[in-house]
């Protein structure tokens, strides 16, 4: 997978101070190139499917309600065979998004952790209006896909002992005692 510096390989920028008290809502699905692009981005074989429905509702001034649905097909290679591993993945996710303004933003030196350090419900900080909103439908898609994917029925064996390897280091150490 790629580093966050990488060009996402899709983009749908939403400006937050255009959402209206009955929300927004829209549709992501990737066309041809954008899924050979996204596949790339991932590195598996192939996106064959990827439709997400996003919706948007305004709490507050600086706060946010992101709900979305994706639905994708993806092709893997086996870690086994490297055989085709065909996967669907279908997620719901919501996500709460906190608009922080650079000139209310207060830097803490301390080193301590706030309480909310380590809380997943803690908002999404962001610093513009101007949100991506393909980019958590691509974090929820990268994470759920399997790092290890296998073809159905194949299991990992190990290859046989070798009887001449060379001796641990540490079974060395054990014969000195």
């Amino acid at each position: 997978m790629k580093t966050p510096d990488d060009h996402s390989p899709v983009e749908r920028i939403y400006d937050l101070d255009r959402l209206s008290e009955a929300g927004y809502e829209t549709e992501i699905v990737l066309n041809d190139v954008q899924r050979r692009e996204l596949a790339g981005w991932v590195d598996v074989v192939g996106v064959n499917k990827f439709e997400g429905r996003v919706s948007l509702r305004r709490l507050s001034a600086s706060r946010f309600a992101y709900t979305a649905h994706l639905d994708a097909d993806i092709v893997q290679s086996c870690t086994v065979t490297l055989d085709p591993v065909y996967a669907s993945i279908s997620i719901d996710f919501t996500r709460s998004l906190l608009l922080v303004r650079q000139v209310k933003k207060v830097l803490d030196f301390s080193g301590e952790l706030s309480a909310a350090a380590g809380e997943d419900d803690v908002p999404e900080e962001i610093d513009s209006t101007r949100y991506d909103l393909a980019a958590p439908l691509l974090e929820e898609f990268s994470l759920a896909i399997d790092p290890y994917p296998r073809a159905p029925g194949v299991a990992f064996e190990a290859g046989e002992k070798v009887a001449d390897a060379p001796e641990s280091p540490f079974a060395v150490l054990k014969a000195l005692k």
